[in-house]
């Protein structure tokens, strides 16, 4: 019997990586008796998925396609759609970041073994599209639905991601305005028992904001990808902002680190991100002492600061663009109505959280622009596997 995902995974790494589903399509069809296939992706705003291999798919058709891709994309489990030609549909997920939905049209209603290959081709089809990401621009050109201002290009590239998932925690996060953000960002990087987090914003707007955020990240990522902690990061990208712009551009930034075998966080919070836990359904804020913003003085000093997450609680780290959005004759976002808007998420993954958070925020303003770059991160705690457990 032929190995589908290795014959698939062989053609992949022999395939350009601007042709991948080209490339999936033509081992689809000839190992597995496929009638066609396409592969969806998900816009910035994951307000949608799109086609890649029939971009221009009749109205009627593509409304269809679309509608059973997204159930699948957030159920994140095969969805089947007919008897006879059958389509399946398939997550496209790789170390939980979500990247689209793979549709494979088959003769006959597929069985568990057959669901089973095609389930493997499309995590492997998954891993060949991230680690092409950086090589070709066409998944990128397919994600975006307008034109990037220079600083969201800037930012959106700098992200490591926009959902990570570990057997102890789930994480995502999400940024708008998606296609013209400038200084809010996240950044997130998993190594041994140790998460840590980061959620920035930098002062000003536009493509200013963005190079003082990057310049920021950057500084933070060479601090412990040396090996620094918490404090090391923090002092090192504050000195760095402070000697460039000597206290007159500063980025407001909180740290967490999480110890992912036991729950314990420590955390420096310089300046205004703030952090809500939920606990059952009990939203509620978790203040820690603030210091101040990186690159404010020269040669600032941190200090850091501990709290525990329980099995279950859900944390949220908003910056000021979603807290403080208060639009006209109306009370702050995080007042009161956040809370409502974070109880709602409840039921759902911490990716499709974010974007219900973003969703209500938009509605919060009628529909009319945000005033503010916003950023939204969620991490759901599970806590460690018991030792021995599979």
């Amino acid at each position: 019997m032929v190995d589908v995902p290795d014959v698939v995974s062989r053609a992949l790494r022999d395939a350009p990586p601007d042709q991948l589903a080209e490339a999936a399509d033509r081992v689809i069809r000839s190992t597995m008796g496929a009638l066609r296939t396409d592969v969806f992706v998900a816009d910035y705003r994951i307000s949608g998925l799109w086609p890649l291999l029939d971009p221009d798919l009749p109205a009627a058709g593509f409304l269809a396609c679309r509608t059973m891709a997204q159930r699948c994309f957030s159920s994140q489990q095969p969805v089947r759609d007919g008897e006879g030609p059958c389509r399946l549909y398939l997550p496209l997920t790789v170390w939980g970041e979500r990247l689209g939905v793979l549709l494979i049209e088959l003769p006959d209603v597929p069985g568990p073994a057959v669901t089973g290959r095609a389930t493997d081709v499309a995590g492997t089809l998954a891993v060949a599209m991230r680690a092409a990401d950086r090589e070709t621009d066409r998944y990128r050109r397919a994600r975006r639905r307008e034109r990037l201002t220079m600083a969201a290009e800037m930012q959106w590239d700098l992200l490591p991601g926009r959902s990570v998932a570990h057997q102890a925690f789930d994480l995502a996060g999400q940024l708008e305005p998606a296609y013209t953000v400038g200084g809010d960002h996240f950044d997130w990087s998993l190594d041994g028992d140790r998460l840590t987090l980061t959620v920035l914003n930098g002062e000003g707007n536009g493509l200013a904001a963005s190079m003082l955020t990057s310049v920021t990240v950057n500084a933070m990522r060479n601090a412990r990808r040396s090996g620094g902690g918490l404090v090391e990061q923090a002092e090192l990208a504050s000195d760095t902002v402070f000697y460039q712009h000597r206290g007159q551009r500063y980025v407001a930034t909180v740290l967490l680190q999480v110890d992912t075998r036991t729950g314990q966080v420590r955390a420096v919070d310089a300046g205004s991100p703030h952090l809500l836990r939920m606990r059952g359904s009990v939203v509620e804020q978790i203040k820690l002492d603030q210091q101040l913003p990186l690159g404010m003085f020269a040669e600032t000093r941190y200090e850091v600061q501990e709290l525990r997450l329980e099995p279950g609680d859900r944390l949220f780290v908003v910056s000021d663009g979603v807290w403080a959005a208060e639009p006209p004759g109306q009370e702050p976002y995080g007042q009161r109505v956040m809370a409502r808007s974070l109880r709602a998420t409840r039921l759902q993954p911490a990716a499709e959280a974010v974007g219900t958070v973003m969703r209500e925020l938009h509605a919060y303003h009628a529909e009319s622009d945000l005033r503010d770059d916003a950023v939204v991160v969620c991490l759901d705690w599970r806590g460690p596997r018991e030792r021995g457990s599979g």
